[in-house]
Protein backbone atom coordinates (compact mmCIF):
# COMPACT_ATOMS: atom_id res chain seq x y z
CA UNK A 1 0.00 0.00 0.00
CA UNK A 2 1.33 3.44 -0.99
CA UNK A 3 1.23 6.53 1.20
CA UNK A 4 3.22 9.04 -0.85
CA UNK A 5 4.18 9.66 -4.47
CA UNK A 6 7.14 11.08 -6.26
CA UNK A 7 6.86 14.87 -6.32
CA UNK A 8 5.27 15.96 -9.61
CA UNK A 9 7.34 17.90 -12.11
CA UNK A 10 4.46 20.36 -12.62
CA UNK A 11 2.01 21.90 -10.16
CA UNK A 12 -1.59 21.30 -11.18
CA UNK A 13 -2.78 24.20 -9.03
CA UNK A 14 -0.81 26.68 -11.16
CA UNK A 15 -3.45 28.45 -13.31
CA UNK A 16 -0.87 29.16 -16.00
CA UNK A 17 -0.44 25.45 -16.61
CA UNK A 18 -3.88 25.02 -18.14
CA UNK A 19 -3.30 27.28 -21.14
CA UNK A 20 0.05 25.72 -22.08
CA UNK A 21 0.12 24.08 -25.53
CA UNK A 22 1.90 21.04 -24.09
CA UNK A 23 -0.74 20.50 -21.37
CA UNK A 24 -1.92 17.10 -22.70
CA UNK A 25 1.61 15.71 -22.65
CA UNK A 26 2.27 17.10 -19.17
CA UNK A 27 -0.89 15.60 -17.68
CA UNK A 28 -0.34 12.28 -19.43
CA UNK A 29 3.17 12.15 -18.02
CA UNK A 30 1.95 12.81 -14.49
CA UNK A 31 -0.74 10.16 -14.79
CA UNK A 32 1.76 7.58 -16.06
CA UNK A 33 4.04 8.41 -13.14
CA UNK A 34 1.23 7.90 -10.62
CA UNK A 35 -2.58 8.15 -10.56
CA UNK A 36 -2.38 10.23 -7.36
CA UNK A 37 0.04 13.06 -6.55
CA UNK A 38 0.64 15.29 -3.56
CA UNK A 39 0.17 18.90 -4.67
CA UNK A 40 1.20 21.99 -2.72
CA UNK A 41 -1.26 24.83 -3.32
CA UNK A 42 -0.83 28.49 -2.41
CA UNK A 43 -4.34 28.96 -1.03
CA UNK A 44 -5.38 25.56 0.30
CA UNK A 45 -2.20 23.92 1.53
CA UNK A 46 -1.33 20.35 0.50
CA UNK A 47 -3.94 18.32 -1.38
CA UNK A 48 -4.07 14.94 -3.08
CA UNK A 49 -4.50 15.28 -6.85
CA UNK A 50 -6.36 12.42 -8.55
CA UNK A 51 -5.75 12.02 -12.29
CA UNK A 52 -7.55 8.87 -13.45
CA UNK A 53 -11.17 8.42 -14.41
CA UNK A 54 -11.73 5.39 -12.20
CA UNK A 55 -10.40 6.93 -8.99
CA UNK A 56 -12.05 10.30 -9.67
CA UNK A 57 -15.40 8.57 -10.14
CA UNK A 58 -14.94 6.72 -6.84
CA UNK A 59 -14.38 10.00 -5.00
CA UNK A 60 -17.39 11.68 -6.61
CA UNK A 61 -19.73 8.79 -5.83
CA UNK A 62 -18.78 8.30 -2.18
CA UNK A 63 -20.21 11.27 -0.28
CA UNK A 64 -19.78 9.48 3.03
CA UNK A 65 -15.98 9.31 2.90
CA UNK A 66 -15.40 12.30 0.60
CA UNK A 67 -17.38 15.27 1.89
CA UNK A 68 -18.22 18.57 0.18
CA UNK A 69 -18.79 20.40 3.46
CA UNK A 70 -15.12 21.33 3.79
CA UNK A 71 -15.21 23.10 0.43
CA UNK A 72 -15.84 22.02 -3.15
CA UNK A 73 -13.25 24.09 -5.02
CA UNK A 74 -9.66 25.17 -4.65
CA UNK A 75 -9.05 28.81 -3.88
CA UNK A 76 -11.31 29.10 -0.85
CA UNK A 77 -8.58 28.47 1.72
CA UNK A 78 -7.98 25.58 4.12
CA UNK A 79 -10.66 26.68 6.62
CA UNK A 80 -14.22 25.37 6.56
CA UNK A 81 -16.24 27.66 4.23
CA UNK A 82 -18.80 30.00 5.77
CA UNK A 83 -21.50 28.51 3.54
CA UNK A 84 -20.82 24.93 4.63
CA UNK A 85 -24.08 23.07 5.18
CA UNK A 86 -26.06 26.01 3.79
CA UNK A 87 -25.40 25.72 0.04
CA UNK A 88 -26.04 22.80 -2.30
CA UNK A 89 -22.41 22.81 -3.39
CA UNK A 90 -21.22 22.63 0.22
CA UNK A 91 -23.57 19.93 1.53
CA UNK A 92 -23.68 16.17 1.62
CA UNK A 93 -26.80 13.99 1.45
CA UNK A 94 -29.40 14.00 2.85
CA UNK A 95 -29.29 17.79 3.36
CA UNK A 96 -27.96 18.24 -0.16
CA UNK A 97 -31.09 16.58 -1.58
CA UNK A 98 -33.31 18.74 0.60
CA UNK A 99 -31.70 21.98 -0.60
CA UNK A 100 -31.71 20.83 -4.22
CA UNK A 101 -35.38 19.79 -4.29
CA UNK A 102 -37.11 23.13 -5.09
CA UNK A 103 -34.85 23.82 -8.07
CA UNK A 104 -35.10 20.38 -9.69
CA UNK A 105 -38.35 20.99 -11.67
CA UNK A 106 -36.85 24.07 -13.35
CA UNK A 107 -33.92 22.07 -14.73
CA UNK A 108 -35.54 18.69 -15.35
CA UNK A 109 -35.63 17.24 -18.89
CA UNK A 110 -39.40 17.82 -18.95
CA UNK A 111 -39.02 21.44 -17.93
CA UNK A 112 -36.28 22.04 -20.46
CA UNK A 113 -38.30 20.46 -23.28
CA UNK A 114 -41.09 22.90 -22.51
CA UNK A 115 -38.69 25.82 -22.91
CA UNK A 116 -36.87 24.42 -25.96
CA UNK A 117 -38.54 26.58 -28.59
CA UNK A 118 -37.87 29.77 -26.68
CA UNK A 119 -34.21 28.82 -26.14
CA UNK A 120 -33.78 28.06 -29.86
CA UNK A 121 -35.37 31.35 -30.89
CA UNK A 122 -33.30 33.34 -28.43
CA UNK A 123 -30.06 31.67 -29.55
CA UNK A 124 -30.91 32.37 -33.19
CA UNK A 125 -31.62 36.05 -32.46
CA UNK A 126 -28.34 36.44 -30.55
CA UNK A 127 -26.28 34.88 -33.34
CA UNK A 128 -28.15 36.79 -36.07
CA UNK A 129 -27.35 40.10 -34.37
CA UNK A 130 -23.71 39.07 -34.00
CA UNK A 131 -23.48 38.12 -37.68
CA UNK A 132 -24.91 41.51 -38.63
CA UNK A 133 -22.06 43.18 -36.73
CA UNK A 134 -19.54 40.87 -38.44
CA UNK A 135 -16.74 41.40 -35.89
CA UNK A 136 -17.57 40.41 -32.31
CA UNK A 137 -16.06 38.91 -29.21
CA UNK A 138 -16.93 35.22 -29.29
CA UNK A 139 -17.16 35.03 -25.49
CA UNK A 140 -19.61 37.92 -25.22
CA UNK A 141 -21.73 36.47 -28.01
CA UNK A 142 -22.21 33.06 -26.40
CA UNK A 143 -22.61 34.55 -22.90
CA UNK A 144 -25.84 36.31 -23.84
CA UNK A 145 -27.93 33.12 -24.07
CA UNK A 146 -27.36 31.61 -20.60
CA UNK A 147 -27.75 35.06 -19.04
CA UNK A 148 -31.11 35.65 -20.73
CA UNK A 149 -32.37 32.16 -19.92
CA UNK A 150 -31.35 32.61 -16.29
CA UNK A 151 -33.21 35.94 -16.15
CA UNK A 152 -36.30 34.10 -17.41
CA UNK A 153 -35.96 31.37 -14.76
CA UNK A 154 -35.58 33.98 -12.03
CA UNK A 155 -38.39 36.09 -13.56
CA UNK A 156 -36.25 39.21 -13.40
CA UNK A 157 -38.57 42.18 -14.08
CA UNK A 158 -38.15 43.78 -17.49
CA UNK A 159 -37.00 47.10 -16.06
CA UNK A 160 -34.22 45.33 -14.12
CA UNK A 161 -32.83 43.14 -16.88
CA UNK A 162 -30.31 45.55 -18.32
CA UNK A 163 -28.93 46.20 -14.84
CA UNK A 164 -28.80 42.46 -14.04
CA UNK A 165 -27.10 41.74 -17.36
CA UNK A 166 -24.51 44.44 -16.66
CA UNK A 167 -23.87 43.17 -13.12
CA UNK A 168 -23.58 39.58 -14.33
CA UNK A 169 -21.28 40.66 -17.14
CA UNK A 170 -19.06 42.29 -14.53
CA UNK A 171 -19.26 39.27 -12.22
CA UNK A 172 -18.50 36.75 -14.96
CA UNK A 173 -16.62 38.73 -17.63
CA UNK A 174 -14.69 41.23 -15.51
CA UNK A 175 -11.07 41.48 -16.62
CA UNK A 176 -9.69 41.35 -13.09
CA UNK A 177 -10.66 39.42 -9.94
CA UNK A 178 -11.55 42.73 -8.27
CA UNK A 179 -14.07 43.49 -11.01
CA UNK A 180 -15.67 40.05 -10.74
CA UNK A 181 -15.93 40.39 -6.95
CA UNK A 182 -17.54 43.80 -7.37
CA UNK A 183 -20.10 42.27 -9.71
CA UNK A 184 -21.05 39.61 -7.16
CA UNK A 185 -21.22 42.22 -4.40
CA UNK A 186 -23.85 44.03 -6.48
CA UNK A 187 -25.69 40.85 -7.46
CA UNK A 188 -26.13 39.56 -3.90
CA UNK A 189 -28.14 42.58 -2.59
CA UNK A 190 -30.35 42.45 -5.67
CA UNK A 191 -31.09 38.77 -5.10
CA UNK A 192 -31.73 39.51 -1.41
CA UNK A 193 -34.30 42.16 -2.37
CA UNK A 194 -36.01 39.81 -4.82
CA UNK A 195 -36.18 36.98 -2.27
CA UNK A 196 -37.92 39.25 0.23
CA UNK A 197 -40.32 40.48 -2.45
CA UNK A 198 -41.19 36.92 -3.59
CA UNK A 199 -41.78 35.78 -0.02
CA UNK A 200 -44.42 38.47 0.25
CA UNK A 201 -45.79 37.94 -3.27
CA UNK A 202 -44.69 34.57 -4.70
CA UNK A 203 -44.82 33.58 -8.35
CA UNK A 204 -44.00 30.42 -10.27
CA UNK A 205 -40.34 31.32 -10.76
CA UNK A 206 -37.13 29.85 -9.38
CA UNK A 207 -36.61 32.58 -6.77
CA UNK A 208 -40.10 32.02 -5.35
CA UNK A 209 -39.63 28.25 -5.28
CA UNK A 210 -36.39 28.43 -3.30
CA UNK A 211 -37.61 31.29 -1.10
CA UNK A 212 -40.67 29.28 0.02
CA UNK A 213 -38.94 25.92 0.33
CA UNK A 214 -38.96 24.38 3.80
CA UNK A 215 -36.30 22.10 5.24
CA UNK A 216 -37.25 20.37 8.48
CA UNK A 217 -40.50 22.33 8.50
CA UNK A 218 -38.78 25.73 8.44
CA UNK A 219 -38.15 28.25 5.71
CA UNK A 220 -34.51 28.63 4.82
CA UNK A 221 -32.88 31.83 6.13
CA UNK A 222 -32.91 34.55 3.49
CA UNK A 223 -29.11 34.51 3.40
CA UNK A 224 -29.12 30.78 2.58
CA UNK A 225 -31.68 31.27 -0.18
CA UNK A 226 -29.47 33.95 -1.73
CA UNK A 227 -26.32 31.81 -1.44
CA UNK A 228 -28.01 28.97 -3.30
CA UNK A 229 -29.45 31.24 -5.97
CA UNK A 230 -26.06 32.87 -6.55
CA UNK A 231 -24.54 29.40 -6.82
CA UNK A 232 -27.13 28.41 -9.44
CA UNK A 233 -26.61 31.61 -11.44
CA UNK A 234 -22.83 31.24 -11.43
CA UNK A 235 -22.93 27.57 -12.41
CA UNK A 236 -25.59 28.05 -15.05
CA UNK A 237 -23.90 30.94 -16.81
CA UNK A 238 -20.25 29.99 -16.45
CA UNK A 239 -20.46 26.39 -17.67
CA UNK A 240 -22.31 27.24 -20.88
CA UNK A 241 -20.25 30.36 -21.58
CA UNK A 242 -16.87 28.69 -21.27
CA UNK A 243 -17.88 25.43 -22.93
CA UNK A 244 -19.52 27.14 -25.90
CA UNK A 245 -16.68 29.59 -26.53
CA UNK A 246 -13.91 27.00 -26.11
CA UNK A 247 -15.75 24.43 -28.24
CA UNK A 248 -16.47 26.89 -31.06
CA UNK A 249 -12.84 27.97 -31.13
CA UNK A 250 -11.82 24.30 -31.32
CA UNK A 251 -14.22 23.73 -34.24
CA UNK A 252 -12.90 26.81 -36.05
CA UNK A 253 -9.44 25.27 -35.82
CA UNK A 254 -10.76 21.89 -37.07
CA UNK A 255 -12.60 22.54 -40.35
CA UNK A 256 -13.27 18.84 -40.98
CA UNK A 257 -15.30 18.61 -37.77
CA UNK A 258 -17.06 21.88 -38.57
CA UNK A 259 -18.08 20.48 -41.95
CA UNK A 260 -19.43 17.29 -40.36
CA UNK A 261 -21.77 19.42 -38.29
CA UNK A 262 -22.75 21.51 -41.29
CA UNK A 263 -23.55 18.34 -43.25
CA UNK A 264 -25.55 16.90 -40.39
CA UNK A 265 -23.48 13.71 -40.20
CA UNK A 266 -22.70 14.07 -36.48
CA UNK A 267 -25.30 12.73 -34.03
CA UNK A 268 -26.78 15.45 -31.90
CA UNK A 269 -26.40 14.43 -28.28
CA UNK A 270 -23.09 12.71 -28.94
CA UNK A 271 -21.57 15.88 -30.37
CA UNK A 272 -22.63 18.03 -27.41
CA UNK A 273 -21.37 15.45 -24.92
CA UNK A 274 -18.06 15.08 -26.72
CA UNK A 275 -17.51 18.84 -26.68
CA UNK A 276 -18.35 18.89 -22.97
CA UNK A 277 -15.82 16.10 -22.37
CA UNK A 278 -13.10 17.67 -24.48
CA UNK A 279 -13.43 21.16 -23.00
CA UNK A 280 -14.03 20.09 -19.36
CA UNK A 281 -14.05 23.74 -18.29
CA UNK A 282 -14.76 22.80 -14.67
CA UNK A 283 -11.20 21.60 -14.23
CA UNK A 284 -11.56 20.10 -10.78
CA UNK A 285 -13.61 19.56 -7.69
CA UNK A 286 -12.56 19.25 -4.05
CA UNK A 287 -13.53 16.87 -1.27
CA UNK A 288 -12.46 16.43 2.37
CA UNK A 289 -11.77 12.95 3.75
CA UNK A 290 -14.03 12.17 6.72
CA UNK A 291 -12.13 9.12 8.02
CA UNK A 292 -8.91 7.25 7.35
CA UNK A 293 -9.33 5.47 4.04
CA UNK A 294 -7.63 4.04 0.98
CA UNK A 295 -8.10 4.94 -2.67
CA UNK A 296 -6.42 2.84 -5.31
CA UNK A 297 -3.66 1.81 -2.91
CA UNK A 298 -3.08 5.31 -1.52
CA UNK A 299 -3.77 6.02 2.15
CA UNK A 300 -5.61 9.18 3.09
CA UNK A 301 -6.07 10.44 6.64
CA UNK A 302 -9.21 12.05 8.01
CA UNK A 303 -9.05 15.75 7.16
CA UNK A 304 -6.98 15.27 4.01
CA UNK A 305 -8.24 17.14 0.97
CA UNK A 306 -8.63 15.29 -2.31
CA UNK A 307 -8.92 16.95 -5.73
CA UNK A 308 -10.23 14.92 -8.67
CA UNK A 309 -8.98 16.76 -11.76
CA UNK A 310 -11.95 16.28 -14.08
CA UNK A 311 -10.06 17.48 -17.14
CA UNK A 312 -7.46 14.76 -16.57
CA UNK A 313 -10.11 12.11 -15.84
CA UNK A 314 -11.90 12.97 -19.08
CA UNK A 315 -8.63 12.53 -21.00
CA UNK A 316 -7.73 9.19 -19.39
CA UNK A 317 -6.51 6.78 -22.12
CA UNK A 318 -7.68 3.85 -20.00
CA UNK A 319 -11.24 4.98 -20.78
CA UNK A 320 -10.98 6.92 -24.04
CA UNK A 321 -9.11 6.05 -27.23
CA UNK A 322 -7.27 9.08 -28.61
CA UNK A 323 -8.52 11.10 -25.60
CA UNK A 324 -7.07 14.42 -26.75
CA UNK A 325 -8.99 14.34 -30.03
CA UNK A 326 -12.60 15.42 -30.60
CA UNK A 327 -14.54 12.43 -31.90
CA UNK A 328 -18.29 12.82 -32.23
CA UNK A 329 -18.82 9.07 -32.53
CA UNK A 330 -17.76 8.16 -28.99
CA UNK A 331 -20.25 5.79 -27.41
CA UNK A 332 -20.73 5.46 -24.56
CA UNK A 333 -19.32 8.78 -23.41
CA UNK A 334 -19.75 8.82 -19.64
CA UNK A 335 -17.64 11.92 -19.10
CA UNK A 336 -17.33 13.69 -15.76
CA UNK A 337 -17.57 17.24 -17.12
CA UNK A 338 -20.86 17.78 -15.28
CA UNK A 339 -19.92 15.72 -12.25
CA UNK A 340 -21.21 12.37 -11.03
CA UNK A 341 -23.37 11.03 -8.23
CA UNK A 342 -25.22 13.25 -5.77
CA UNK A 343 -23.53 16.41 -7.02
CA UNK A 344 -24.18 15.77 -10.71
CA UNK A 345 -24.93 19.18 -12.21
CA UNK A 346 -28.54 20.09 -11.52
CA UNK A 347 -28.61 22.19 -14.69
CA UNK A 348 -27.19 19.52 -17.02
CA UNK A 349 -30.33 19.20 -19.23
CA UNK A 350 -30.57 22.98 -19.57
CA UNK A 351 -26.85 23.38 -20.27
CA UNK A 352 -27.02 20.78 -23.04
CA UNK A 353 -30.11 22.45 -24.51
CA UNK A 354 -28.43 25.86 -24.52
CA UNK A 355 -25.22 24.50 -26.04
CA UNK A 356 -27.18 22.69 -28.74
CA UNK A 357 -29.18 25.81 -29.54
CA UNK A 358 -26.05 27.98 -29.74
CA UNK A 359 -24.11 25.57 -31.92
CA UNK A 360 -27.09 25.07 -34.24
CA UNK A 361 -27.65 28.82 -34.61
CA UNK A 362 -23.97 29.45 -35.35
CA UNK A 363 -23.88 26.69 -37.97
CA UNK A 364 -27.05 27.94 -39.64
CA UNK A 365 -26.13 31.61 -39.61
CA UNK A 366 -22.39 31.57 -40.35
CA UNK A 367 -20.40 30.26 -43.28
CA UNK A 368 -17.11 30.80 -41.54
CA UNK A 369 -15.62 32.12 -38.30
CA UNK A 370 -12.14 33.64 -38.37
CA UNK A 371 -10.04 34.83 -35.48
CA UNK A 372 -9.05 38.49 -35.81
CA UNK A 373 -7.06 38.63 -32.58
CA UNK A 374 -5.40 36.26 -30.14
CA UNK A 375 -7.62 34.42 -27.66
CA UNK A 376 -7.07 35.38 -24.03
CA UNK A 377 -7.63 32.78 -21.31
CA UNK A 378 -8.93 33.61 -17.85
CA UNK A 379 -6.42 31.61 -15.79
CA UNK A 380 -9.18 30.26 -13.54
CA UNK A 381 -8.96 26.87 -11.87
CA UNK A 382 -12.71 26.90 -11.23
CA UNK A 383 -14.17 27.58 -14.69
CA UNK A 384 -11.26 27.65 -17.07
CA UNK A 385 -11.91 29.23 -20.43
CA UNK A 386 -11.64 32.25 -22.64
CA UNK A 387 -11.86 35.80 -21.35
CA UNK A 388 -12.04 37.08 -24.91
CA UNK A 389 -11.64 35.91 -28.49
CA UNK A 390 -12.16 38.50 -31.26
CA UNK A 391 -13.66 36.89 -34.37
CA UNK A 392 -15.10 37.80 -37.76
CA UNK A 393 -18.35 36.09 -38.78
CA UNK A 394 -19.10 35.47 -42.45
CA UNK A 395 -22.86 35.08 -43.04
CA UNK A 396 -24.12 31.85 -44.53
CA UNK A 397 -26.15 32.09 -47.70
CA UNK A 398 -29.82 31.48 -46.91
CA UNK A 399 -30.20 27.87 -48.06
CA UNK A 400 -32.32 25.34 -46.17
CA UNK A 401 -30.32 23.03 -43.93
CA UNK A 402 -31.39 20.65 -41.24
CA UNK A 403 -30.63 21.62 -37.66
CA UNK A 404 -27.94 19.39 -36.23
CA UNK A 405 -28.03 20.01 -32.52
CA UNK A 406 -31.48 18.87 -31.54
CA UNK A 407 -31.60 17.97 -27.87
CA UNK A 408 -32.10 14.32 -26.93
CA UNK A 409 -35.62 13.21 -26.07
Amino acid sequence: MVTTTVGPSVNLSDPGLWSRPDLPELVDGLRRESPVHRTETETDGPVWSVLTYELSAQVLRDTTVYSSEGGSLLGTGPARPAGSGRMMALCDPPRHRALRAPAVPFFSPQGVRGAARGIDELADAIVRQAVERREVDLVQMVSALPLEVMCDLLDVPGQDREMVRNVCDLAFLGRAPEERRAGHQRLIPYLMHQVMRRRADPGDDLISAVAHHRVGGRLLPVEDVVLNLDNIVVGGVQTVRHTAATALLALVERPVLWQRLVDGTAETGAAVDELLRWTSVGLHTLRTVTRNTELGGFRFAAGDRVVPWLWAANRDPAVYERPHEIEFGRSPNRHLALGLGAHYCIGAPLAKAELGALFSAVLERTERIERVGPPRYNGSLINFGLDSCPVRLTPRRPTPRRRNFRRPA
